[in-house]
């Protein structure tokens, strides 16, 4: 037989098995073709021209939204609920340091009135600023200070947030609300120890040196911003003082 006849022969085969050899493959095996229109060998489909551009673009968009909702939800919290604020000058200490940033929750008092013991931020408009005071009175209490000791409705009050300084100042024969005209309440400048409805009676904490109601008068709640709920800056001071202390 010769070459021409042979080659005829293998052609034959070839097509009778329905497939063309691979070249580099072993003689006998084959490979078949696929159809037009049919998937691949692995059986997947080729990415249409321009696919992962889509779909980084989706992405983008759903970022996009994301990071927006996110915005307008810090914006509610800032302005609606919470909102930051700076203690400024040394009328807290020991509790509130000059300099600390604080949250202030300005929704609660939307709910509920202020409670004797908590700490709020109000509006000071004759001086064009916010105080930051203790909660001592609300409305309808009756209030008496003298010297270290405060009495509503007669009965002394339990200051926890002041009672180791108390205590540190008193070891040492002294007051911590050291005398002067406008140490107790009530005063010459505000005789009238009963919290008109709708009045807070505030002090700060430093005794000797805090210009609160003693010096200015019941605070309409009306003018209250909100409590101090959080101390947040410095880190190393980072604190929850809802209950006020």
């Amino acid at each position: 037989m010769d070459q021409s006849d042979k080659r005829n022969e293998l052609e034959q085969t070839e097509t009778a098995f329905g497939g063309s050899s691979v070249p580099g493959s072993p003689s006998g095996h084959t490979v078949p073709e696929a159809s037009p229109g049919e998937p691949g060998l692995n059986g997947a489909s080729p990415p249409a021209p321009g696919a992962g551009k889509s779909k980084a673009g989706k992405e983008a968009v759903e970022w996009v939204k994301a990071l927006a909702i996110a915005g307008v939800l810090v914006i509610l919290i800032r302005w609606l609920l919470f909102n930051p604020f700076i203690v400024d000058g040394e009328s807290m200490q020991p509790n509130f340091w000059n300099g600390e940033r604080i949250i202030v929750n300005k929704a609660l008092y939307d709910i509920r009135k202020p409670k004797a013991g908590e700490v709020i931020v109000f509006h000071v408009p004759d001086e064009h600023r916010d105080y930051i005071k203790r909660v001592i009175a609300v409305g309808g209490d009756t209030v008496k200070v003298q010297g270290d000791d405060v009495y509503v409705n007669g009965t002394k009050i339990k200051e926890p947030y002041l009672q180791a300084t108390y205590d540190e100042m008193h070891a040492s024969g002294q007051l911590y609300n050291d005398e002067k005209w406008s140490s107790d309440f009530p005063n010459d400048t505000f005789p009238d120890g009963k919290v008109p409805d709708g009045m807070l009676y505030v002090m700060g904490d430093n005794r000797p040196n805090s210009k609160d109601s003693r010096m200015i008068g019941y605070v309409p709640i009306d003018r209250v911003v909100g409590r101090a709920e959080l101390v947040f800056w410095p880190l190393d001071k980072i604190k929850y003082i809802g209950k006020g202390y």
